[in-house]
């Protein structure tokens, strides 16, 4: 027996697991997004991921900026779905939101649930320096990723994980663990379990200027900043009045000297423990390069002192 389900998301993150709810055969009767935003160089009004997988499949799209109003309430209790599945949606759901579908609401985020609650799990997990990350899949109240956990999975996180691997890693696993979700659902063996009042964190959203690298922290957290903070918000320096943006970088331990000190002609620039090695960076109006390549072009020698942040 198929769910009747309403699908509510936004990025690339919830394409994968609204594909794999119709794959499993269950009709997905109305797909809610955000509103399409200006983007790209013309900012030209696009669609989100979302709503663009959705319209191409012929399901119909809503695009409230809110949920608060009776009438959108009353059209989304309307709909009379079984559950309704949230990824990365965007809005805050209202009681009468939760609680329409004959099942609720189910949430699919990215972290081991109690750590990361809210906005970016997937930067602040690489940033902490943590071990593993996974998804959980939850059933939402009206906490902000309180609910009790239904299924879980995990991942580790290495040395090599970027928001991009790790992001595409839980958007694979959180579209195998609804689709399991659902099953258990229909099957009424789907098992609630309590979070943990313990290990709380929350993820707070981003701005740029999180992005900005402070040379006085020890080199191996900026290399994990780079990591984590690639392609948004995207880590930078000054040098002078230029912007210069790091993608890539790496730690090397013996290096010391005064933190934003330039020590050698590989662009390692002294921290306050260690240095960092940028491998890749991004002058304004150019594409990304390879250090040695900017370097051709760009003059940043050993003994420059690069400025800290206030």
């Amino acid at each position: 027996m198929a769910l009747r389900i309403v699908y509510m998301g936004t990025p690339d993150f919830a394409v994968g697991p609204l594909a794999a709810l119709i794959e499993a055969g269950h009709r997905v009767c109305c797909v809610y997004s955000q509103p399409p935003r200006p983007s790209g160089r013309g900012h030209k009004v696009t669609p989100s991921p979302v709503h663009a997988f959705a319209e191409a499949r012929g399901i119909e799209v809503r695009t409230p900026r809110r949920l608060r109003a009776a009438e959108d309430q009353a059209a989304f209790a309307a709909l009379k779905a079984d559950v309704a599945v949230v990824a990365a949606y965007g809005l805050i759901l209202p009681k009468p939101i939760l609680d329409a579908p004959k099942f609720g609401c189910i949430n699919i985020h990215a972290s081991l649930l109690p750590r990361w609650r809210g906005a970016a799990p997937i930067q602040h997990a690489i940033l902490a320096g943590d071990a593993a990350s996974g998804v959980t899949v939850m059933q939402m109240d009206e906490g902000l990723d309180t609910g009790a956990m239904l299924l879980k999975d995990q991942v580790a996180i290495t040395g090599e994980t970027t928001a991009t691997s790790l992001h595409d890693a839980l958007a694979k696993m959180g579209s195998r663990l609804i689709v399991e979700a659902m099953a258990e659902l229909e099957a009424g063996t789907l098992v609630a379990t309590p979070q943990p009042e313990s290990g709380v964190t929350y993820a707070a959203k981003l701005s740029r200027d999180d992005g900005r690298l402070d040379w006085r922290r020890p080199a191996d957290a900026l290399e994990r900043q780079v990591r984590a903070l690639t392609p948004w918000p995207g880590t930078w320096f000054l040098h002078g009045d230029t912007v210069l943006k790091v993608s890539a970088a790496e730690t090397v331990a013996e290096a010391g000297g005064q933190p934003g000190a330039v020590i050698d002609d590989a662009l390692t620039i002294a921290c306050g423990q260690a240095g960092l090695r940028l491998l890749r960076v991004q002058r304004p109006g150019k594409a990304p390069m390879a250090a040695a390549d900017l370097l051709r072009g760009y003059a940043l020698p050993s003994g420059t002192v690069l400025p800290l942040p206030d």
